[in-house]
């Protein structure tokens, strides 16, 4: 029996400092673009500038090394500025999502220890911000304003049209403006810190649901940084340009467009969300050659694109991360675009890239490709972890590399399950080809278990893509009196298209087998989806548990 065990190419890594990796690029790169923010351009020199005023801010304020800062923050160029300046001072990032309501945030703020955040002037984002810093006792909330971040114009007209969009700072100690933070600081003061230091708290729900913070160190970022340079065939003599439309505090933009970016003095073109005709007229004007995003954005762009012409001649490469990514997408999306679309794959406790099909090579549909430069992937027998899978044979996947966590902030019982001989444990099940491609079949917690058999989400969702009159896909599981659970399927229809229910299953009763099969297919006009346009089934879970429980009779009428 061949082991299921598969490694990348090995690529030489030096464990250092992700300010580092920064400050090389600065003096090799300085007048280069570092960051376009709707049209306002920052060069690297200019970057560096401002990162060191700000560092020595966040001295001034009490951030030494080990301290904890939070950013709640859409992609603005204060992004980049404060996780620069907080590591630079010793600090640890604390990613927050700008969306998360106040009992999320303060869960997170609180669960970390953060004693500063930052944080935009969006009234709705930053009075959540606010209270929830105030009811903990958070010594500083740092106020980075829109407007500040775009051309002198686009900030007039901004604060012309936008007043009302635009929050009030509290006048009081603890709440300042970026432009205060800045002007706090003397001279920034070197402080000494090795690179397993923990750089970033990246909270994830891991394989429990539960959110806990995965601790990147400055090893583990410059690591999966490096990786991915070796990855994309190593430095070029024209910059790239990365089009960063997926949020950076989310771990897939964070490797794939700021640490990439910084590592290879490639300019990031940053847009605070996705917006279809924003997306395509950046597109056009800054020519990008990279373009990380999430499957449920490029199927929109490639129905567009069958519609009229876009231009992506530029483009490098299109990565596919943060879910599944359908083969019909992507071969809609190369069909339309003419450029090349790739996936890969990846969790926030390896920082978070361990596989990706190559950009020049093959790229083997349903495939997430093999390991990324560095990295190890195992397949472990579900019930016998000891034991690895023979090729072909799913299992779970695990995975080694220098990218791969410390382990969970205070928390070493999660830390001590999450890891097998040493290797990271995903959570998810998959198999390896004899070409060391990984093929992903589904999530352990979100296998369905039907009548004893397992009952693989994705097997069907992959099938419904098939429809043509299929946009997008999800499959969940729910009770069954006779089966335990059983598969049900949302989805939604293309633009334009009509279909049933009824066709819909008749549609998969050749492609799926009976046990497979959904007990019922919901169309719908939307489905729920994350942040980064990845769908979400949690929220469709809760709908038909609720459901469940309604139909129940009570107690008393039994």
């Amino acid at each position: 029996m061949n082991p299921a065990m598969a490694s990348g190419m090995a690529f030489d890594f030096t464990p250092r400092l992700v300010t580092d990796m920064f400050d090389e690029t600065v003096r090799r790169h300085g007048g280069r673009p570092a960051v376009d923010f709707m049209g306002r351009r920052t060069r690297y020199d200019e970057l560096s500038a401002l990162v060191e005023k700000a560092a020595a801010g966040l001295q001034a304020i009490g951030v030494v090394p080990g301290s904890r800062v939070a950013l709640c923050l859409p992609n603005v160029t204060h992004y980049p500025v404060l996780f620069l300046a907080t590591l630079k001072a010793g600090g640890i990032v604390v990613n927050v999502n700008p969306l998360y309501v106040e009992r999320e945030l303060a869960h997170l703020l609180e669960d970390s220890g953060a004693e500063i955040i930052a944080t935009c002037d969006l009234p709705e984002i930053h009075g959540r911000v606010a209270s929830a810093a105030a009811r903990l006792g958070l010594r500083h909330v740092v106020t980075c304003p829109i407007a500040e971040a775009l051309s002198p114009l686009k900030a007039f007209g901004y604060k012309l049209f936008k007043r009302r969009d635009i929050a009030a700072l509290p006048d009081d100690p603890h709440h300042l403006s970026f432009a205060e933070l800045v002007d706090r600081g003397s001279a920034f003061r070197p402080v000494d810190v090795t690179p397993d230091a923990t750089a970033v708290l990246q909270y994830t729900g891991g394989t429990t649901g539960e959110p806990k913070a995965a601790m990147l160190s400055h090893a583990n970022l410059v690591a999966n940084a490096d990786a991915t340079l070796a990855f994309s065939g190593g430095e070029r003599a024209e910059p790239d340009r990365v089009l960063g439309v997926l949020p950076l505090f989310h771990v897939f933009a964070l490797t794939t467009v700021f640490s990439f970016a910084i590592r290879t003095g490639a300019e990031m073109v940053l847009l605070p969300r996705f917006n279809l005709e924003q997306v395509l007229k950046t597109i056009a004007r800054t020519r990008p050659t990279y373009f990380p995003a999430v499957p449920t954005i490029f199927a929109t762009i490639a129905g567009i694109a069958a519609q009229r012409k876009i231009d992506f001649s530029d483009m490098r490469a299109c990565i596919s991360g943060g879910a599944a990514l359908p083969a019909e997408v992507r071969l809609a999306f190369e069909r339309t675009t003419g450029a090349r679309l790739v996936e890969g794959y990846g969790l926030s406790e390896a920082s978070p890239i361990i596989t990706c099909n190559p950009i020049d090579g093959i790229s083997k549909a349903g495939s997430a490709g093999p390991p990324y430069p560095g990295t190890t992937i195992e397949i472990r027998d579900r019930d016998d972890s000891s034991r690895l899978t023979a090729i072909g044979e799913p299992g779970e996947i695990c995975a080694r590399g220098p990218q791969v966590m410390k382990g969970y902030w205070n928390r070493p019982e999660a830390t001590a399950a999450v890891f097998v001989d040493g290797a990271l444990r995903t959570g998810d099940v998959g198999y390896l080809d004899e070409e060391g491609y990984l093929f992903i079949v589904d999530r352990i917690k979100d296998v369905i278990i039907a009548g004893g058999y397992n009952v693989y989400p994705r097997v069907i969702e992959e099938a419904l893509y098939e429809h043509p009159a299929v946009a997008e896909a999800v499959v969940i599981g729910v009770d069954d009196p006779y089966r335990g659970q059983a598969p049900k399927a949302f989805v939604t229809l293309v633009a334009g298209e009509a279909a049933t229910p009824e066709a819909l299953r008749d549609f998969l009763r050749d492609k799926v087998s009976k046990i497979e099969l959904p007990r019922e297919v919901e169309i719908r006009d939307s489905l729920p989806k994350t942040l980064i346009g990845k769908l979400s089934k949690k929220e469709l879970v809760a709908e038909e548990k609720a459901k469940a429980a309604l139909a129940q009779p009570p107690e008393d009428a039994v």
